[in-house]
């Protein structure tokens, strides 16, 4: 919620107070510059959980100059005790209900336990998605109103290549930089590496394509999550493990870089509260497959190739169409692409979320 916090930092209609880890203030004050910034909260993470479930209330009903209308939980929790402070609360996505396989084990009662908290307790719920909204309101029947609050894109870093030599190198450099060898062809899956993302099924079809693409590689970058050795094993066992490349985390400055260069840029997770990969590749004019009847599909529209969840043969037949596309097919697919992800910004999602505080501080 990086970006989100730097939008409303630069409205004049929100009094911005960020709660961070201790050690952590530098880097907030930095991003909003205008905020009030609070470093209070205990850095390992069993503390963190009890810090804000337990201590930060209170903490937050006792501020002063301002004083605190709205707690906005980013992250599905929020603090007891915060007296006649209001609370708002994002859920992401509801697979901690549908597909609790998609998880550790241990985090799927907790997650459980705080969406139902919020459905019952919070005085309003911000979704990222419509998508979550619905489905939410279907399984828990908020007390509060739900509010959707789209993700954005920051289009300073994420567009088009501008023409140039100067700006085919730069990116070349920052490739080289990764750890990719100059003219590489690729496709390429951004984001941690995890269950629900689907990408056994890609390197799955990447295998079917790379017979009749000897130029062409998988890259894969990305954190591991839980759950990452299957995918191990996956590249492990099939017919050409030489051509996939795990980057493993990469710097924020190369993810563009990275979109705008691929071959193709497969995103096929199961599902998703949102998808800002997916967007992101379109606002650089990607070429983009991922996963039919999912809110990424839905941003998308007819800027990307869709298939199936959970179907590697369906994933390897778009890689191939998109690899065949000619250049019509290409372009227009690019230029509804950039269309669609326009209207995507965070100014939009902090003027989103503005309305759901507005109706929390006059409840």
């Amino acid at each position: 919620m990086v970006e989100l916090a730097r939008a409303l930092g630069t409205r004049d209609d929100v009094a911005l107070t960020v709660v961070c880890r201790k050690g952590d203030a530098a880097r907030w004050r930095r991003l909003a510059p205008a905020s009030r910034v609070l470093e209070t909260v205990w850095a390992p993470r069993t503390l963190r959980v009890a810090y804000e479930q337990w201590r930060l209330g209170p903490v937050v009903a006792g501020l002063a100059d301002p004083a605190i209308a709205v707690h906005h939980g980013p992250h599905y929790t929020f603090p007891h005790r915060l007296g006649r402070v209001g609370a708002a609360v994002t859920v992401h996505d509801l697979t901690f209900f549908d597909h609790p396989e998609w998880h550790e084990t241990a985090k799927v009662p907790f997650f459980q336990r705080a969406i139902r908290r919020a459905a019952s307790q919070a005085d309003a719920i911000v979704c990222v998605s419509e998508m979550t909204a619905e489905r939410l309101r279907r399984l828990l029947s908020p007390r509060g109103p739900v509010f959707v609050a789209p993700h954005g894109v920051d289009h300073s870093r994420f567009s088009p290549a501008p023409a140039g030599a100067e700006s085919t190198d730069a990116d070349a450099r920052l490739l080289e930089g990764a750890g990719l060898p100059p003219g590489l062809e690729y496709v390429i899956h951004l984001g941690t590496i995890e269950p629900r993302k689907g990408v056994t099924d890609l390197v799955a079809a990447f295998d079917r394509v790379a017979g009749s693409h000897n130029e062409l590689e998988l890259v894969l970058a990305g954190i591991d999550g839980w759950g990452s050795a299957e995918v191990t094993r996956a590249v492990a066992a099939c017919h050409h493990p030489d051509r996939v490349r795990r980057l493993g985390y990469v710097a924020d400055n190369v993810v563009p870089a990275l979109l705008r260069s691929a071959r193709v840029v497969a995103y096929p997770s199961h599902e998703e509260g949102f998808g800002l990969p997916a967007l992101e590749a379109l606002a650089c004019g990607a070429p983009l497959v991922t996963t039919s009847g999912t809110v990424m599909a839905e941003v998308a529209g007819g800027a990307a190739w869709t298939v199936t969840a959970g179907d590697p043969e369906g994933l390897a037949a778009a890689i191939e169409d998109i690899l065949a596309a000619g250049d019509t097919e290409l372009s227009r697919r690019r230029a509804e692409g950039i269309e669609r992800a326009a209207v995507f910004t965070w100014e939009r999602t902090a003027a989103s979320h503005v309305v759901a505080y507005r109706a929390v501080a006059a409840r």
